[in-house]
């Protein structure tokens, strides 16, 4: 089943079943007006949400319209708490051979860090950047969305929760990186607001892609309609859920929060290129001593995109073009 927001002029929007070819969408309203209502209440509305799945795909439903992408708010727009990991333990390595950095970590145990959940941008959206002096850059991920997960739940039972996947862009701004970095505190203005694909799925859509608490399927980045990269999300050190039950180790997780994997990055990296400009700028560092690859400039247009073995597009496209920030008023 794959699962859609569209805009409607409210900050939770529109929930809508989207068909598996991402073509044509139906109100889900009968059931579920949003999908913070969906995630919170899955058991009673999910067998009900995949029958008119069902219906979607075999021409069957009523009420269908065209589905447009460009309409998408992030599927969850807004949530209680979303955090994210740095389970691609390859990525920490070549930033750290780059740049002499001396991380402290623990063996065995992931980095994991509370993000903005508040406010998440539409996957079609132009983003807004302060200035070009941010050092703007992307960050590939795969992510999920989980139900109630119960404090001190193991990694099976955690991972048994998670009801949808997506991916996204972590958009970061390094000149603040590694000042916040140093301050031990968390990251603030290093990391905006992130945006996620049109459409989450239930892990059942990724057939056997999904296994051990990963996603088997390449990362599709492009900057400027050239390929980037496309790693792969099976060399997640921790899996999702192993990641989860970390996390709810001392807390509840509640339904909505959502988890990021953290940059895909592949061993193979010079053969696969990377998820973000940080990595290859690093590996260039490391090769020349130099790094060359420019963060973003205004009109830049970044694309991220997942596909099955049918090379159709699992969760529709991330496309947006980072523009100067502009005055935006009071919230509405």
């Amino acid at each position: 089943m794959k699962l859609a927001t569209l805009k409607n002029g409210t900050r939770d929007g529109r929930l809508v079943v989207v068909a598996r070819d991402l073509s044509r969408a139906v109100d889900a309203a009968p059931v579920a007006a949003t999908m913070q209502f969906a995630i919170e209440h899955w058991h009673d509305v999910e067998p009900r949400l995949q029958a008119i799945s069902a219906a979607l795909n075999a021409g069957k439903a009523v009420g269908v319209f065209d589905f447009a992408p460009a309409d998408a708010m992030s599927p969850l727009p807004r949530t209680h708490q979303f955090v994210d990991a740095s389970a691609f333990l390859n990525h920490g390595k070549i930033m750290e051979q780059a740049y002499d950095l001396s991380v402290k970590k623990t063996e065995g145990i992931p980095i994991l860090v509370q993000r903005q959940a508040d406010d998440f941008a539409g996957p079609r959206d132009d983003y807004p950047f302060p200035t070009e002096a941010d050092n703007g850059d992307f960050e590939g991920e795969y992510a999920v969305i989980v139900d109630d997960i119960a404090m001190g739940s193991g990694p099976a039972a955690a991972q048994s929760r998670i009801r949808l996947v997506t991916i996204l862009n972590d958009v970061s701004m390094r000149t603040h990186l590694f000042r916040e970095l140093q301050m031990g505190f968390g990251l603030i203005n290093a990391k905006p607001a992130t945006v996620f694909a049109p459409v989450a799925v239930t892990p059942d859509e990724l057939g056997d892609a999904w296994r051990d608490g990963r996603v088997h399927l390449d990362m599709h980045v492009r900057r400027n309609g050239e390929a980037f990269g496309h790693p792969n999300g099976r060399e997640m050190d921790w899996s999702f859920g192993e990641l989860l039950a970390h996390l709810a180790y001392n807390r509840n997780l509640r339904a909505g929060t959502i988890l990021g994997s953290g940059t895909v990055s592949n061993k193979a990296h010079r053969e696969v290129g990377s998820a973000c400009l940080a990595e290859r700028r690093a590996v260039e560092k490391i090769d020349t001593g130099d790094s060359t690859t420019p963060f973003l400039k205004f009109g830049e247009t970044l694309r991220f995109e997942v596909f099955d073995a049918n090379a159709q597009s699992i969760f529709g496209a991330i496309e947006h073009r980072f523009v100067p920030a502009r005055e935006q008023g009071a919230a509405k």
